[in-house]
């Protein structure tokens, strides 16, 4: 089963709706694939309605992809959990890192403005759809406006670059332990996504005691290394080794289809099995 554990869409920052990447899933010779927007939960419930009106042979797993900061060390994690249950808990936690995010978008929107005639409402003409605006909707709307010829091009660097981004503003995330206890009781399937893009691996084991269930073994912005720690870690843990594309379409920095990187083999059944 050609399975890619980590899609996203036009619900967050992806640039296909729904719809559109599960057709495209199906082209591509994918037999399954997991939405999982950034913290919202709508567009992997839309997708597997897609797949169903479709009459798709691809299988959807609604889920979400959490973003949280570990304050005790000063990294940000991200989660993915996978077809979660009880999502009224989810739901709220989403909602209102959703709203940072929105307020980080103001606050940069603010700082750029004075040099470029960029607001609000232009932005979220390039982000519809979305459940928050995201710096890809103000970089696309500035480079339709004519002032780069390229998404992720310099204009990009100079505003954004954690470094040294003169409007780089990062909304506040909720806690990873707090998050990750919130999606374990939501009934879901809780994996630590892309453990060398954020450095995470010193915290696996006691995200375990937490009801952590997997990680991220195959993910296109982690090295060789990374990916075998990964699934090592996975192996001495206990845990469920996943992958997949981390697909956002255009808004992507590097050459990156749908299916460049796919769950291990029997990972899928392994998950239904904790699914049931």
């Amino acid at each position: 089963m050609k399975t890619d554990l980590h899609c996203h869409t036009t619900v967050s920052d992806g640039s296909m709706t729904p719809a559109q990447l599960v057709a495209y899933a199906g082209r591509a010779g994918l037999d399954c694939i997991a939405v999982t927007d950034h913290d919202c939960l709508d567009g992997g419930i839309r997708a597997a309605g897609a797949a169903e009106e479709q009459h798709s042979r691809v299988k959807v797993i609604a889920g979400v992809e959490l973003s949280t900061f570990d304050y005790k060390n000063g990294r940000r994690v991200h989660l993915l959990c996978y077809r979660p249950r009880r999502t009224k808990v989810l739901e709220e936690i989403c909602r209102v890192t959703c709203e940072s995010r929105l307020k980080a978008a103001i606050e940069m929107l603010e700082m750029i403005s004075p040099r470029y005639p960029v607001d609000l409402e232009t932005v979220r003409a390039f982000s519809p759809g979305s459940s928050s605006v995201f710096k890809q909707h103000i970089a696309l709307a500035l480079m339709h406006m004519g002032y780069d010829i390229q998404l992720y091009g310099s204009l990009f660097d100079s505003l954004f670059s954690r470094s040294h981004g003169m409007a780089s503003v990062e909304p506040h995330y909720p806690e990873t332990r707090e998050v990750l206890e919130a999606a374990a009781g939501s009934g879901g399937v809780c994996v630590l996504a892309h453990p060398g893009v954020y450095r995470n691996f010193d915290v696996v084991a006691e995200l375990c005691g937490l009801g952590l269930q997997g990680i991220e073994a195959q993910h296109p912005r982690q090295s060789a290394e990374d990916c075998a720690r990964a699934a090592q870690a996975a192996a001495q843990k206990g845990l469920i080794p996943t992958g997949g594309s981390d697909f956002h379409g255009a808004y992507s920095k590097i050459v990156n289809p749908i299916g460049a990187r796919t769950a291990p083999d029997g990972t899928l059944e392994r998950l239904e099995h904790l699914f049931l």
